[in-house]
């Protein structure tokens, strides 16, 4: 395959990228604790750092497919290693507050920044329809299990400092330096690709707004969905989430990081899964009827008497969770114009951001109430179910055009 190097550099970006964010993501709110921020505090820091995210990639996507892919996917890079060096250097709240909104930092384990999306139209511009969801699917899975390595590397990595005397502040800013060094990584990666990655722009099209023309109602649409089903999944992200467990049974970093680990490997699989199951009944379909159960089985682990059966709830949550992911990734890309691709997949991964920016402050609010620490998880699965039925009854009759040839 002729477009084999510029594919290959791409998913080691997104698997040196996501082995950085899930290296982060368990330690971060343990580090803003340490360094003095109460629960109400880290929320806000967190819904903060995805605000920042969303209008840092808005301007970044919405101009990568005029101003080059590669450029933009340069400059992400050095947002995310501006982020992790000012979070070494400093805790003044202020100050990380700032990096935070400017930056490029993960607080989720999950993508963040410009990344994904331009990727995304990369691929697309280098594959046939027909092999964009199995690539897809192949692209989620490695960065699952890139997420999953990280979140045990990073987990056991500060326990280990800590119980050999670190103090538990530095313990973390080894975790932080990782991360800006997985940036720079970044960095040789991008530079490596090709002009194959880049798309010429129709000088036929109407105005654009955002980066779109022809496919603006369509990707407006998909994004009030998408923003829904990001506020629902901000609730419970990776971050929060560990300090739930935390904070409910006790246990610590490195536990926790196993547990992320066996989470984020069985999310992996279940993206893989998804190019065949949306072969059978469609790529809307594949997405609605394998999340909503995925998030009953999240509802229910808060009712788990004990640690063993939260576990294998939350396993058996992930085991199904990630295989709309991949359907939803390449019926952004199908449904919209070769030179929308980069700003459709902006768009709507800002829907998400911006969706899940106001999450995290009110986990962190809910946290700090005893009586309200599971609030969190019932209500996440909830408004994602409801969610899934408004896409199905809106979208399911517009196919991508490789169902529409069979």
């Amino acid at each position: 395959m002729n477009n084999r190097r510029d594919i290959t550099l791409l998913f080691a970006a997104r698997i040196m990228r996501l082995f950085a964010y899930g290296f982060l993501s368990v330690v971060l709110a343990f580090y803003l604790s340490a360094v003095g921020l109460a629960e109400q505090s880290i929320g806000l820091l967190l819904s903060l750092t995805l605000a920042g995210d969303a209008v840092i990639t808005l301007w970044i996507t919405t101009t990568a497919d005029r101003l080059g892919r590669r450029r933009m996917l340069l400059l992400g890079a050095g947002l995310m290693i501006m982020a992790g060096v000012v979070f070494v250097l400093t805790s003044n709240p202020f100050i990380l507050a700032l990096a935070a909104i400017i930056g490029v930092i993960s607080p989720s384990g999950n993508e963040i920044g410009p990344f994904l999306s331009i990727e995304q139209a990369g691929l697309s511009q280098l594959l046939p329809d027909q092999q964009r969801t199995q690539i897809f699917a192949w692209y989620n899975l490695v960065g699952s299990f890139a997420t999953a390595t990280g979140a045990l590397s990073g987990g056991w990595l500060a326990q280990t400092l800590i119980a050999s005397g670190m103090e538990p502040v530095m313990a973390y800013r080894v975790v932080l330096a990782g991360y800006a060094l997985a940036g720079v990584v970044l960095v040789l990666f991008f530079l490596g690709l090709t002009p194959k990655v880049e798309v010429a722009a129709s000088s036929s099209a109407p105005r654009r707004l955002f980066g779109l023309h022809r496919s603006r109602k369509v990707v407006m649409k998909l994004s009030s969905f998408f923003a829904l089903d990001a506020f629902a999944g901000g609730l419970v992200i990776q971050s929060m989430l560990a300090f739930w467990f935390h904070a409910r049974f006790g246990i610590d970093s490195g536990v926790i990081g196993s547990i992320f680990f066996g989470a984020n490997i069985l999310a992996g699989i279940s993206a893989l899964l998804a190019a065949p199951l949306s072969r059978k009944i469609g790529l809307i379909n594949t997405m609605v009827f394998t999340h909503i159960p995925s998030n009953i089985l999240l509802m229910l682990v808060p009712a788990m008497p004990n640690l063993p059966l939260a576990i294998a709830l939350l396993l058996a949550r992930f085991s199904i969770s990630q295989m709309d992911v991949p359907a939803r990734q390449s019926y952004t890309m199908a449904v919209v114009e070769p030179d929308e691709r980069s700003a459709a997949a902006g768009v709507t991964g800002i829907a998400r951001s911006v969706g899940a920016a106001f999450s995290p402050s009110l986990t962190g609010l809910l946290l700090s109430i005893p009586s309200l620490i599971s609030a969190p998880l019932f209500l996440s699965g909830g408004l994602k179910i409801v969610y899934d039925l408004l896409l199905w009854r809106e979208f399911s009759g517009l196919k991508p055009p490789e169902e529409k040839k069979t």
